[in-house]
């Protein structure tokens, strides 16, 4: 029972976080169920990859909430939604079996390095100027293929991937987020499902385990993190957002050196 008060309090976190500054909860729920699959006694070899694995599957739930609201305020862009998707769902198989084929160590240090990198632009504050207009559907392929590979990698929504590249692309910010909410749900599914396939071998013998998602943790940071999410977006129009960016910078940078040193 502790445990699984625990895994509600992280998706709490996640979710509060997630809302607050519109980056993924993947970035916390990673490094933090490391740490707990760690202490739990889990494999070595396996325990990054249900990590990941585990974290995009609560993504499948969190942005289902998130495009229902974008969607009421008629923000989500469809047509570039539905254009990404394909190659959205293409990167995020690919990237289930570039981590698969990554020995547990180099998933680690990749994470750390991709946090390090998000951690970096929000302590700067760096932001997308546009320079170009939406690109054909050939392009979107492209950049989903990317973003989707990318974040099923590292078990993330894409949201650090797909807003800056549509902001690059003229779209206005409040669209450029509300539609990568929407993008998150394909990268979620088509990655969490590569992860059930592929770790169904490796996880045989783990208890509560559907290939590399750990049920316990999945429903209980989930059922949290839909529940904080909303009070993380009312308090981002109340506090000062760019001093907070910048310690939730700090934050995800303390994170990546923790995911790359530990082994």
């Amino acid at each position: 029972m502790d445990i699984i008060l625990i895994y509600l309090a992280v998706g709490a976190i996640a979710g509060l976080l997630a809302g607050l500054f519109g980056v993924g909860g993947g970035l916390i729920i990673v490094p933090v169920l490391v740490y707990l699959f760690t202490s739990q006694g889990m494999a070595p070899a396996i325990l990054v990859h249900m990590a990941v694995g585990t974290s995009l599957a609560t993504i499948v739930f969190t942005s289902i909430s998130s495009v229902r609201a974008h969607h009421k305020r008629g923000a989500v862009r469809w047509d570039l939604f539905w254009r990404l998707t394909p190659g959205i769902v293409v990167g995020a198989l690919l990237g289930a079996v570039v981590a698969d084929w990554m020995p547990s160590l180099v998933l680690r240090r990749f994470f750390a390095l991709f946090e390090w990198f998000v951690g970096v632009q929000l302590l700067l504050n760096i932001r997308t100027n546009p320079h170009r207009d939406v690109p054909g559907r050939a392009g979107l392929f492209v950049a989903g293929n990317v973003i989707g590979t990318v974040s099923s990698i590292v078990g993330i929504g894409g949201g650090t991937l797909t807003v800056p590249f549509l902001a690059w692309c003229n779209v206005a910010m409040r669209k450029a987020v509300a539609t990568s909410s929407a993008c998150g749900l394909p990268i979620a599914i088509a990655g969490a499902v590569g992860f059930v396939v592929l770790g169904w071998s490796p996880t045989s013998g783990l208890q509560w385990s559907l290939g590399y998602l750990y049920l316990p943790a999945l429903f209980g940071i989930a059922a949290s993190s839909i529940a904080f999410a909303p009070l993380g977006a009312r308090l981002a129009h109340s506090l000062p957002p760019d001093k907070l960016k910048r310690l939730f910078g700090l934050f995800l940078l303390a994170l990546g050196t923790y995911m790359f040193l530990s082994e």
